[in-house]
């Protein structure tokens, strides 16, 4: 875990793949206990340390977590959160190129809750939810293409779905028709900047991710 930006109020680290946000079945040790004892550590505080998760990356995805450390910033983001106010830009590495070099996608997604997927419908249909992206090509390789991305929505598997739905898979994303999973277990997809206006402050912040640790990151994503 890397801490990336630190104050009173809120917390942004570097979440590898592989890593999970919260606590779930599997019983692994999820991230936000990781950073509730760095902070433990860090201001050798006696009893439980305040930690509050307002929003989530999957698991085999990298890049920026934002935290709570105060009730009061957790009840502002999350309603900065819900409200579209924090604006996060991904990059993608996709197997194929698109069609076009920039486009704003808009499909219909509906959830399999018990696949753990979503299916993109080019129209309404029962229980889908309207789902908006920008994306744009940055940078390319002989065999990959870089795609950044800006949501307007914030739907399950969003980024994966519509972008498989276009047929332009994400590296290593077998679950939305990657050919090839990934040696690590990772997607390639990064959470690669957050911005926002602080909750308590009102300043504005801005925080990039590192690239992941791998040669094909570090090549694509240097430009």
């Amino acid at each position: 875990m890397e801490v990336l930006y630190e104050d009173n109020h809120i917390i942004i680290v570097y979440k590898e793949a592989g890593e999970i946000v919260q606590g779930d079945k599997t019983g692994d040790e999820p991230l936000s206990e990781i950073v509730k004892r760095w902070i433990k550590d860090k201001y050798q505080k006696p009893g439980n340390v305040f930690l509050g998760i307002v929003h989530r990356l999957d698991r085999p995805v990298s890049g920026l977590v934002v935290f709570a450390k105060t009730s009061k910033a957790l009840t502002r983001l999350n309603n900065m959160f819900r409200n579209g106010e924090v604006h996060k830009t991904y990059w993608a590495i996709v197997t194929r190129p698109p069609l076009e070099k920039e486009a704003t996608l808009t499909d219909w997604l509906v959830r399999n809750e018990r696949q753990n997927k979503s299916y993109a419908y080019n129209h309404q249909v029962p229980t889908s939810k309207k789902s908006i992206l920008h994306y744009k090509v940055i940078n390319q390789s002989e065999r990959y293409t870089l795609l950044e991305i800006n949501l307007m929505t914030g739907r399950h598997h969003q980024i994966r779905c519509q972008l498989s739905n276009m047929d332009c898979p994400i590296k290593g994303d077998l679950k939305y028709g990657a050919q090839r999973s990934n040696s690590d277990g990772s997607i390639s997809l990064l959470s690669h900047r957050i911005e926002f206006i602080h909750p308590v402050s009102k300043e504005n912040i801005c925080i990039e991710s590192p690239l992941p640790n791998d040669n094909l990151w570090q090549a694509i994503g240097n430009f």
